[in-house]
């Protein structure tokens, strides 16, 4: 490892910079999330991320570009999906093909196994936006104490039960007991348990959401880390999404309040290593819920921590702003969009260059600068 350095890969959820040429293919066609964000927004006010070049990346509205940006520019996958585990891998060097989906909700043979497993009885079983599967079931599940179950046109298997019918702890057990019975032709992504309180009408989820994700399909750049002593810190849902293989350091991080705050003190105290955080409400909070408002509230403040993170880099850090799919409000449902990510990378000899080609650049840059080495995974380092 180089001494003392440093990396920061920041993952803004769902912040998608356009349709990919296979869009169509998802439902997806003409997909834009930060474009048509500004556009009912009335423009971004990003003024942080307008100075790195994030108006030189997309048109959009609000955004001029830079007559000095940070590296930067549009990244895809390599492999199919569109969804957390599939975007985050892709990021590290890892992809494969779409995992199985379930908009017509799951087999009987699945939800017979999970029922006779827990001793409970399933509630919904069909594609829905989890707050309104909550809010659809949840006075039902208190009576009966049978579990929410719900899906999304991405490959999850999501749980809800309230906390006073299940603790967290109780609802993670089954959910991991989930995760064994979702294997072979089943293998979805991921399992997700969400937990939530109050009462009818105005039931909220917990923060204790828990992903239970399939190890990646091979190596990944967080193994080429580990192998050369690297160490590497996950914030927020990134060490779930990768079932902890090539992490060393977890930092839980529910919120992005508390995502920046972890990742803020990192950069101020970290001696050397990779952080790699993801910042989920602008996708959790916001996205699926298509609340234009809250989404620019989140990258307002994203913007913000940006700001207070260039003034604290060292020279020899890197930090990579990027996204890990859409979620474009003004595409009909609520899930993620098959889009190209933005790249903002800042460090010394950037030169501003123009960036573009697989999402695996960014593992490889990693790797590149910590280490000064080559991998036979995909991606050649923008850094070089």
């Amino acid at each position: 490892m180089q001494p003392g350095g440093r990396a920061f890969v920041v993952v803004l959820d769902a912040c998608g910079v356009g349709a990919l040429p296979d869009a169509a293919d998802y439902g997806d066609a003409g997909a834009n999330t930060l474009a048509h964000l500004a556009q009912a927004s009335g423009g971004l006010d990003l003024p942080t991320l307008e100075r790195l070049g994030l108006g030189n990346v997309a048109d959009l509205l609000g955004v001029a570009p830079s007559g000095d940006p940070v590296a930067h520019g549009r990244l895809a996958p390599l492999g199919g999906g569109k969804d957390t585990t599939a975007g985050h891998w892709e990021l590290m060097g890892a992809s494969t093909v779409a995992p199985p989906v379930y908009p017509n909700g799951f087999p009987a043979e699945v939800i017979d196994a999970f029922t006779a497993a827990t001793g409970r009885g399933v509630l919904g079983n069909a594609a829905s936006e989890g707050l309104a599967a909550i809010a659809a079931h949840g006075a039902r599940q208190l009576e009966t104490g049978e579990l929410i179950v719900y899906t999304s046109q991405d490959s999850v298997f999501q749980v809800a039960a309230h906390t006073s019918v299940l603790s967290e702890q109780e609802l993670h057990r089954h959910c991991a007991t989930a995760r064994v019975i979702l294997s072979g032709e089943h293998a979805v992504g991921r399992v997700i348990a969400r937990p939530f309180e109050g009462e009818p009408g105005a039931f909220k989820r917990t923060a204790g959401r828990r992903d239970f994700a399939l190890p990646p399909p091979g190596p990944t750049y967080l193994d080429e880390l580990r192998d050369r002593d690297v160490p590497v810190h996950a914030v927020g849902k990134v060490g779930q999404v990768f079932a902890g293989q090539g992490i060393e350091f977890d930092h839980p991080a529910p919120d992005n309040p508390s995502g920046i705050a972890a990742t803020t003190e990192l950069i101020d105290g970290l001696a050397e290593g990779l952080v790699f955080t993801n910042l989920v409400d602008t996708d959790q909070v916001y996205g699926h819920r298509k609340d234009v408002a809250g989404f620019h509230g989140a990258l307002r403040e994203i913007d913000a921590a940006v700001a207070r993170w260039i003034q604290a880099l060292r020279a020899r850090d890197l930090l990579v702003l990027t996204a890990d799919h859409g979620c474009d409000p003004a595409h009909p449902g609520s899930d993620h969009t098959r889009e190209y990510v933005p790249l903002l990378a800042a460090f010394e000899g950037h030169a501003g260059r123009p960036v573009e080609g697989p999402m695996a650049r960014v593992g490889a840059s990693v790797l590149a600068w910590l280490t000064g080495a080559r991998s036979a995974l995909p991606g050649e380092p923008f850094v070089a």
